[in-house]
């Protein structure tokens, strides 16, 4: 059999194949599935303190925090096989794809918890993503 070729006959291939695909679009519906669980979630707390006053942090429980985790798998993925199809190596990739992730990932939840500390507080300002100190 040919190297980098999807065999049918193997389920276990489907994550080897070249260009991966399959990553790709696994990555990509988790991203969105998880994202929409965590948008949902947020939601949920945003109207529980509208409602009655519930508070909104902290936010690391687990009904947040998974689907926040999901995404950020589903875009490492993502990222992580579309660095492959441009033929970087498997390894790099994911690197490559976890750090940005991380990253990201890591200066948003900081933004969102300090968004919900002023929602809480009655001190609601626009949200500056241009200003690099206030988002990391």
């Amino acid at each position: 059999m040919e190297q980098g070729h999807l065999y049918t006959s193997h389920s276990h291939h489907l994550l080897y194949a070249d260009p991966p695909y399959f990553l790709v679009t696994l990555g990509l519906a988790i991203a969105v599935v998880c994202g929409l669980t965590f948008s949902k979630q947020i939601q949920l707390k945003l109207d529980g303190w509208r409602e009655d006053r519930l508070p909104m942090l902290p936010l690391g429980v687990p009904t947040i925090v998974a689907p926040y985790l999901g995404t950020l798998l589903g875009i490492i993925l993502f990222i992580g096989g579309a660095l492959m199809i441009f033929s970087f190596a498997a390894g790099t990739s994911l690197l490559v794809a976890l750090v940005l992730s991380l990253l990201t990932g890591g200066g948003l939840w900081r933004q969102l918890e300090t968004l919900m500390r002023q929602v809480e507080a009655g001190s609601f300002r626009a949200v500056d993503f241009d200003n690099v100190d206030n988002f990391f």
